[in-house]
């Protein structure tokens, strides 16, 4: 029983999605505002339960779990985040037409893959997680069926999901033939042993390196990001833009340092690339968007290449640096997305279009602030909150000798500041044309104030704290 101890959260949200999956069934779209509440009240309770939970036994399951600080991290960056991205939908979709039960509990199996996904230490037990986080977002991008864009967002995603599960498991597969086991242990100590790597272990590396990399919409595999964002429903684009993305980063950043450390020079050179193209693309190619949701497609994007050259950095440091990215990283963004989510038509209609925020100082002055901070902040521009984690992961690819790196990251942030200020400037110098609607819910006009307050200057107070939990966590996979 000791070892059920440390993955309480998963099993509370195992059981209470088994329930409310029961429920739905049921109670069918009439228990959609049951099952919404109970799923954030599992989520806030799963975030809980990680206080309590023991975070520093180590492998739990005879290998396949890690019970640690990092893990816990993780999930706490998950479990909240998966929340907010459930109360956004409450008022988002139709009542009695779109909104149905099942949508809360696809969360919170999808947040039971996410946690075992920045806790596993084995193959098998990463895909399993993986897996089941992706099955329940292919359904969620597709979830309004009668939307031909939704549709068309779903049946992408899961085309080239599957293509990239494939290219994963024959990364697998090449590591377990190569290495003999399926353990992180076991792959770092072959890796270890062998001071000329061969090329299958090398070929196995390529390709997982690269099935994490679609998952994280790292450049090249960043195909499928721009249309989804795009095509599923504003609330479901503010999940996989928060939620999925950190346990993709966090679970790059255990088979990097746990599997993959004794090789730190491959895959190091393969981190640099992806994180530049990342940086560079995400920042060029959402110049001449014209809807919000693909410009913050390449946003989420451009954020997880700064990540990535934390993780290039490698050592604690490194490390700490990009849990500290990923913990502001989705405060800015869920902060952005409940800004968007708000914005409709004097006729109910819901808007995308960045000239539809034309004027909107003038009409709403506290929303346009509030989306105002939190473009700033994306940008990295002081004294926002979001310039402290980009010049952490700067200064830990400076530590570690990546100077070079670290100059082109910080052109690609000057260079993709500008799709952030070209917001404020619509916002703010644009004559107005239709002032839009006031839809917004008082808990999601809450949870947009605490966000604004957590990226505004008052953010560096948190310094300290997030700081120090970010060292632990970080120092417990080393």
């Amino acid at each position: 029983m000791n070892q059920f101890a440390p993955i309480l959260p998963e099993l509370i949200l195992s059981v209470g999605a088994i329930v409310l999956m029961m429920v739905a069934a049921f109670t069918g779209r009439r228990g959609a505002g049951l099952t919404t509440w109970a799923a954030v009240a599992l989520l806030l309770i799963a975030t809980l339960a990680l206080i309590g939970a023991p975070s520093n036994d180590g492998p739990i399951f005879g290998g396949l779990l890690a019970a640690d600080a990092f893990g816990a991290f993780g999930k706490a960056l998950i479990f909240p985040a998966a929340a907010v991205a459930i109360i956004a939908a409450h008022g988002w979709f139709e009542r009695n037409a779109e909104h149905g039960a099942e949508y809360a509990v696809l969360i919170l199996f999808s947040s039971v893959g996410m946690a075992v996904m920045v806790s596993a230490t084995n193959l098998m037990t990463l895909y399993v997680g993986l897996e089941l986080q992706s099955l329940s977002a292919y359904v969620l991008a597709s979830y309004r069926r009668s939307d031909e864009r939704s549709a068309e967002a779903g049946l992408k995603y899961f085309v080239l999901g599957a293509l990239a599960s494939g290219i994963l498991l024959y990364g697998f597969s090449l590591l377990y033939g190569f290495t003999g086991t399926m353990s992180f242990t076991g792959i770092a100590a072959a890796f270890g042993r062998d001071d000329a790597l061969s090329l299958g272990m090398l070929l196995g590396l390529v390709f997982l390196l690269s099935g994490i990399a679609f998952k994280a919409s790292v450049v090249p595999f960043h195909m499928w990001t721009p249309d989804v964002y795009e095509g599923a429903p504003t609330p479901v684009t503010a999940f996989f833009a928060s939620a999925p993305k950190v346990a993709a980063v966090l679970m790059a950043v255990r088979v990097c340092i746990d599997a993959l450390g004794p090789a730190i020079d491959a895959w190091r050179q393969i981190m640099v690339v992806a994180a530049l193209a990342s940086i560079l693309l995400g920042a060029v190619a959402a110049y001449g968007q014209t809807n919000i949701k693909r410009l913050l497609a390449y946003s989420s994007i451009n954020n997880v290449g700064f990540a990535l050259i934390g993780l290039a950095a490698g050592g604690p440091g490194g490390a700490s640096s990009v849990l500290f990215y990923m913990a502001v990283y989705v405060v800015m963004t869920l902060g952005a997305f409940l800004c968007v989510l708000r914005m409709r038509g004097p006729n109910d209609e819901r808007l995308e279009s960045l000239d539809s925020l034309a004027g909107l100082s003038q009409t709403r002055p506290a929303f346009a602030a509030a989306l105002a901070i939190f473009m700033f902040s994306l940008a990295g521009i002081p004294p926002l909150f979001g310039f402290w984690p980009k010049l952490l992961v700067f200064t830990a690819a400076v530590d570690a000798g990546l100077i070079a790196v670290a100059v082109i990251g910080i052109l690609g942030t000057v260079v993709g500041a500008y799709y952030y200020l070209k917001i404020v400037k619509i916002m703010y110098f644009d004559e107005g044309g239709t002032p839009l609607a006031k839809v917004a819910a008082p808990v999601e006009r809450v949870l947009i104030l605490v966000a604004a307050i957590a990226v505004s200057p008052l953010g560096y107070l948190l310094i300290g704290p997030l700081g120090d939990l970010t060292d632990r966590a970080a120092g417990s996979i080393f």
